[in-house]
């Protein structure tokens, strides 16, 4: 049961008139989604959301969620580039009527969003039960991800203001008045909303900050003041743009300041902050690693230059495992995640499960294939103490002992390519060894043709290559990166082949651990960072270094 309460699905008589859950997606970054949000998306038989809230909320709503899509209905306001969407009504009442579970999401909090108040009205005149999952607001999330408190210790008054709706009258008392206004407007209607301030009695030189597309990695944040903001836009070649109607938050008052703004923005100061960072890894291989990059900022690209495919003759396979089951084995080492993977839907084809690695010692490579392990009921017995790799595994295996070891075989399920320096190095310690194909590694197909040109033009600000195979692959599947990107890799090995193949490598890992490239690259981006604001130079990604991509950096 939820700590909310029980939802009206619990009872039969509200299940069968369906329920309806209104819901606040937050200012963009999905992490700022609550718990209960969470949790009723989960539940959820239809999801109405605009776009770009659905985008936020989509992934944790379960396979099959209906997601009809909502209409212009607002002429007028289409064709200023800004389509008003108003049939969510409709589509809401519609769905419920079935029976059915609908969560109707909004951008920040219901509670703030007038549209969202008219259907809950609409509802209650229908009967129809309902609850509401408050969000983050847009005017109180997107000030903080910017480093700007609208409160401090002498606790002033905070006034928020909707520049589209706002009559002379707000205008009138919040520029009389010195609390923080935080105003919720457009890019291009920001000057006018500072003028109104100005005419109202606010100083000229009161600070002032525009934020947009809070709290994503698209966020950008101007400091100006009330006089100057028009300008500070205009020279940054913020307007004029076709797509001035993006909403901003603009906050006005002494802690909006400048000063405070260098000590307090947290987010934009992450050492990767915007970086698009290619990940040429399959998805499972690099989801923890995608987390880790978004936790410094960066918009991690997942590319898979490797397909994994059955070998071609499975019964060497399938006389290995009959032989893991039937006692002919000591130690099983698993080199990677993919031979965890192997191995367990072999155990599936057979009806096996964990239990059948009872007495028998298991070896993994590394931190990742431990975990693939452990996901799979197994406790690894060895993990190497030092370098993550065939030959630290070596360095902590126990030699082959007639005496404590009754039997002395090692099974090794890998890849049709792997090295050979694990098989060379037990037989070397005593021990037989069955070295097994348990899965095959093939080029994969080239990504999409604008990926590739990204890739190509300098589209990307930083690559991660985790393998010398990745280098080769990703070049063979969509060409060679811009001499602009940033090329990281895994080991002295990968950047030797990085470099066969043309590249200058920028960053090196200490140790050859996926996280270990990520923080490595962290830390190049951070001193990079450093180094700008020593020069006094703006910070700039390096993707914003390739001819042309400032002009293009106005428009999107």
């Amino acid at each position: 049961m939820s700590p909310t309460g029980p939802a009206a699905s619990d009872f039969p008589a509200l299940s069968a008139q369906g329920h309806v859950t209104f819901l606040g997606a937050g200012p963009g970054d999905p992490g700022l989604l609550t718990l209960r949000a969470v949790e009723a998306l989960a539940s959820a038989d239809v999801l109405v959301a605009e776009p770009d809230v659905l985008g936020v909320v989509r992934y944790h709503a379960r396979a099959g969620v209906s997601t009809p899509e909502l209409t212009v209905v607002d002429a007028q306001s289409a064709a200023a580039g800004v389509p008003v969407l108003r049939d969510a009504a409709n589509l809401v009442m519609e769905a419920v009527k079935g029976g059915r579970r609908v969560v109707r999401a909004v951008s920040g909090d219901p509670g703030l969003d007038g549209n969202a108040g008219a259907e809950m009205l609409a509802c209650a005149a229908a009967g129809i039960p309902f609850e509401v999952v408050p969000g983050v607001a847009n005017v109180v999330g997107v000030p903080a991800y910017a480093g700007v408190p609208l409160r401090d210790a002498q606790g002033a008054d905070v006034r928020f203001v909707d520049a589209r709706t706002a009559s002379d009258r707000c205008w009138t008392e919040v520029g009389a008045s010195d609390a923080t206004a935080v105003v919720s407007t457009t890019l291009d209607s920001v000057a006018a909303a500072a003028g109104e301030l100005v005419s109202a009695g606010r100083k000229p030189d009161t600070p002032l900050t525009v934020t947009v597309a809070g709290t994503t990695t698209r966020q950008r944040t101007w400091t100006a003041t009330l006089g100057t903001i028009a300008q500070v836009l205009k020279q940054a070649k913020v307007l004029p743009s076709p797509e001035g109607h993006r909403p901003v938050i603009a906050v006005v008052g002494e802690r909006s300041s400048a000063a405070q703004r260098d000590q307090l923005a947290w987010f934009e100061s992450k050492p990767l902050f915007g970086w698009k960072v290619l990940v040429p890894r399959t998805k499972e291989q690099s989801a923890s690693l995608s987390d880790q990059l978004r936790s410094y900022g960066a918009v991690p690209h997942e590319v898979p230059t490797i397909a994994v495919e059955p070998p071609r003759t499975p019964q060497q396979m399938e006389r290995a495992v009959k032989g893991l089951v039937t006692g002919r084995y000591e130690w099983i080492a698993f080199t990677s995640v993919n031979a965890v993977k192997a191995v367990r839907e072999k155990f599936e084809e057979y009806g096996l499960d964990a239990r059948a690695f009872a007495g028998i010692k298991v070896a993994a490579v590394g931190e990742q294939t431990a975990a693939a392990l452990v996901d799979f009921g197994v406790k690894p017995d060895l993990v190497p103490s030092g370098e993550q790799s065939a030959a630290g595994l070596l360095e902590d295996w126990p030699p082959y002992d007639p005496v404590f070891d009754p039997i002395d075989r090692v099974f090794l399920p890998r890849a049709d390519i792997a090295t050979e320096t694990l098989v060379a190095g037990l037989i070397e310690l005593g021990w037989e060894v069955d070295d097994v194909t348990a899965y095959r590694t093939v080029r994969a197909s080239p990504p999409p043709a604008d990926t590739r040109e990204a890739i190509k033009g300098g589209g990307f600000d930083a690559v991660l290559f985790t393998s010398s195979s990745t280098v080769r692959n990703l070049v063979g599947i969509a060409g060679k990166p811009h001499n602009v990107t940033v090329i990281a890799c895994i080991g002295p090995a990968t950047a030797k082949t990085a470099e066969e193949h043309g590249l200058r490598v920028d960053v090196l890992s200490p140790e050859p651990s996926v996280h270990k490239l990520a923080e490595a690259l962290a830390e190049f981006g951070a001193r990079r960072r450093e180094a700008a604001k020593e020069a006094g130079d703006p910070v700039t990604r390096p993707s914003e270094r390739r001819p042309g991509a400032r002009r293009r950096r106005t428009t999107t």
